[in-house]
């Protein structure tokens, strides 16, 4: 992550912690609150997500959080900016929650890929699972376009996938340092250690983010590609799901791509084993499928909605992120579940 991005976002971002907002707050103006916090939650939703990999989690993360916030804010001195405090509180009630539930995983984290396709596969239910993020208006109105490509890069899938294998701390100094710009004495503070310990627990971090995280980030190859190359990939992998047309999904992949399912425990790697898959299972064995286009992880996604003959409709299915290598699809990685479909703000049926 990019250290001017650190500093644009503490720049821009940072909120004065004088004024009369601060003083309604303290002497218990909750809308007062609302507007001191309002053009931070965006970004603290962010960090949240990136600490505990689900969505869902960040909402409530959060939402504890500001409820600690306001009910401290009297405690808050203005030694540092508001904006480093909520980070601190926010912070910490992510390390709470990582300790009670321990890191999530994607099917790769679980076991080796199937060579052939496992029909009938039952999702696991006893899995903290990752999530996808929607990032629409991520960074929207106070960034810079520079800054909010970096917001997106901190969001990718690699990365947070990455993060899960971090214990909390090292989770949370890797953030705060590389993705946020705070100081390690800063971080020391907010997480109430010593500096020396937040250096050894960015080191730790770095060496096993570097193993897991490709040197080329998602936002680079976007950025490569141009959009509508980006949308003609998108658009093409969509229909040829529709179409039932394996051969002009096939030369959409990669020779070493994955595709994997989560809650579904079962994955494929290589084109073989995904060809297999796909030919067996949601070109031929599933159904009709319609879509609709998305973004989550700052990525390209896409909603697929599966046809259902109770409802009469094609009821939300999966949240279907695609990591591109060039301008070829090395990951697919479908989330499934329609409980992922109002956060992309994604209707829950289609005709």
């Amino acid at each position: 992550m990019s250290d001017d991005f650190s500093a644009r976002s503490a720049d821009t971002a940072a909120e004065g912690a004088e004024g009369p907002d601060l003083d309604r707050a303290r002497d218990g103006d909750d809308a007062a609150f609302t507007r001191l916090v309002e053009p931070l939650r965006r970004e603290l939703h962010a960090h949240c997500y990136r600490m505990l990999g689900s969505t869902h989690d960040a909402d409530d993360a959060l939402q504890d959080a500001l409820l600690r916030a306001w009910r401290g804010l009297a405690r808050f001195e203005g030694r540092s900016s508001l904006r480093s405090w909520l980070y601190t509180v926010a912070t910490r009630t992510c390390l709470d929650t990582v300790e009670r539930r321990g890191k999530r995983a994607l099917p790769v984290d679980l076991g080796p890929s199937s060579d052939r396709a496992v029909v009938g596969d039952a999702p696991l239910g006893d899995i903290a699972w990752l999530g996808p993020y929607p990032d629409a208006g991520l960074g929207d109105g106070r960034l810079s376009p520079d800054a909010r490509y970096e917001q997106r890069e901190a969001v990718e899938l690699a990365f947070v996938a990455a993060l899960q294998h971090l214990p909390g701390n090292q989770r949370a100094a890797l953030l705060l340092f590389e993705v946020l710009g705070f100081s390690a004495a800063e971080i020391a503070t907010m997480m109430d250690t010593s500096t020396t310990s937040v250096n050894s627990a960015l080191a730790r971090a770095r060496r096993i983010v570097a193993e897991k995280v490709p040197s080329r980030t998602q936002q680079q190859t976007l950025r490569d590609i141009g959009d509508a190359r980006l949308r003609e990939i998108a658009v093409g992998y969509s229909a040829a799901l529709e179409r039932g047309d394996a051969d002009g999904l096939v030369a959409l992949l990669t020779e070493d791509v994955t595709w994997s399912m989560p809650p579904l425990a079962h994955w494929y790697r290589g084109l073989d084993a995904v060809t297999d898959f796909a030919v067996r299972v949601p070109l031929t064995g599933c159904g009709s499928w319609r879509h609709l286009p998305t973004s989550a992880n700052g990525q390209s996604a896409v909603g697929f909605y599966l046809w259902d003959d109770d409802a009469g409709a094609h009821l939300g299915w999966s949240i279907t992120v695609l990591t591109l290598r060039g301008a070829r699809i090395a990951e697919i990685t479908s989330f499934i579940g329609r409980d992922h479909f109002p956060l992309f703000g994604l209707p829950a049926s289609l005709p």
